[in-house]
C-alpha cells in the first residue's frame, strides 16, 4: 500500500530544545492557525533545518493536527512544544506574527501533534531528495508510490530498524511501507479527546475551552490507555467529581449523580438537574466511550 510521508520545514530553536530528549510526543507548531491535512494518523512526518542545512534532522507518527490558543498548547504539551517556558514559546509566536509587544493576544497556532518521535544524530541527517525546492517554506508531501517518497521511507527505516527509538519496532518488515498505530500520550490525549467531541462537555454542553478537560474513564494509573475511547470531555467541575466518585456515567451513556453530593455537601442541585440525561457521544464510533471501561468506573469509582 501506498503511504504518504510530509517533510517539513523545523524552526531551529524548537529543533536544538528537543533533540536529545526522552519523549513519547511533540507539538510541531506553526505560529498561525492552519488546516493541515496533508497526512493521515499512524503516515510519517519528517522535519529539516531550514537552508542551507538542507537536511531531514528527525521525525515522529503524526497524530492528529488543530488549532489552538498557545496557553492550551502549553498547559496540554508543556517543553514539548519546543521551548523552556510559556513566556519563551509566545515571544518566539509573537516574533512570526511579527505582532507588538504590548499584544496580550492568546495567539491561535496550528498543531501537527507526532507520536513516538525521533532525532537523529548528525551523522545520520538525511539530504533532501532533488525534488525537494528552496521556495518551501512550510512543507512538501511525498508518496511512497512515488520514487522520492520511497527513498524517504527506506532512508527512516534503514536508521531506525536498529533497536532504538520508537517507529521501527512497529513496522512489519524493512522496506514494506505501512501505517503506525499512534501511541497517544497524554497531551495527544487531551487534544484528541477535545476534538472528538467539537469542544463541547458531553454532559452540560459547555464549550468555553478553557474550561473543559479531557477525562479517563480508566485512569491511566490503573490501567486505562490514552485512547479516545477511553476519554470523555467534561467541564472541570464536572471531571472532578468524576474523578471522584460522585458522578458516573452508564453503558447506555446516561449522566448518574451520587447522592452522597447532598448527604456530604448539602449542595449539588445543578448536578441532580442534569441526572439521568444522555450525554453527547462523537460521531466517529471508535472515539466514542468504551463500554467496559465506563462499567470499570461504575464498579470501582462510583460512590452510589
Amino acid at each position: 500500500m501506498a503511504v504518504r510521508l510530509v517533510v517539513a520545514v523545523t524552526d531551529g530553536d524548537w529543533f536544538d530544545h528537543l533533540r536529545g530528549k526522552p519523549l513519547a510526543e511533540v507539538n510541531f507548531w506553526s505560529p498561525s492557525a492552519t488546516n493541515f491535512r496533508a497526512l493521515e494518523p499512524g503516515e510519517l512526518f519528517l522535519f529539516k533545518l531550514h537552508a542551507p542545512r538542507n537536511f531531514i534532522v528527525g521525525g515522529g507518527v503524526f497524530a492528529h493536527a488543530n488549532s489552538l490558543p498557545c496557553t492550551l498548547a502549553w498547559e496540554a504539551f508543556g517543553e514539548a512544544n519546543g521551548a523552556r517556558s510559556f513566556v519563551e514559546m509566545r515571544q518566539r509566536i509573537a516574533k512570526y506574527r511579527r505582532a507588538l509587544p504590548s499584544d496580550r493576544t492568546d495567539f491561535t497556532i496550528g498543531c501537527r501533534i507526532l507520536t513516538q518521535p525521533f532525532f537523529l544524530p548528525e551523522e545520520q541527517w538525511i539530504l533532501v531528495p532533488e525534488s525537494w525546492s528552496s521556495n518551501i517554506v512550510s512543507f512538501k508531501g511525498y508518496s511512497t508510490n512515488e520514487p522520492d517518497g520511497m527513498f524517504l521511507w527506506n532512508s527512516v527505516q534503514g536508521l531506525l530498524s536498529k533497536p532504538a527509538p520508537g517507529l521501527a519496532e512497529e513496522q512489519a518488515r524493512y522496506g514494506e511501507p505501512v501505517l503506525v498505530r499512534p501511541r497517544l500520550g497524554q497531551g495527544a490525549f487531551r487534544i484528541v479527546v477535545t476534538d472528538s467531541y467539537q469542544r463541547r462537555c458531553a454532559v452540560s454542553g459547555e464549550k468555553t475551552l478553557p474550561a473543559l478537560d479531557a477525562a479517563h474513564i480508566r485512569p491511566f494509573s490503573s490501567g486505562g490507555k490514552h485512547e479516545a475511547s477511553n476519554g470523555i470531555l467534561l467541564r472541570r467541575d464536572i471531571h472532578s467529581l468524576f474523578d471522584s466518585g460522585y458522578v458516573t456515567i452508564s453503558p447506555d451513556y446516561r449522566f448518574e449523580v451520587s447522592k452522597r453530593i447532598r448527604e456530604e455537601f448539602e449542595n449539588g442541585r445543578h448536578y441532580y438537574a442534569l441526572h439521568g440525561q444522555q450525554i453527547a457521544k462523537p460521531e466517529n464510533p471508535n472515539r466514542q466511550p468504551d463500554a467496559k471501561a465506563l462499567v470499570w468506573h461504575n464498579e470501582n469509582c462510583y460512590r452510589g
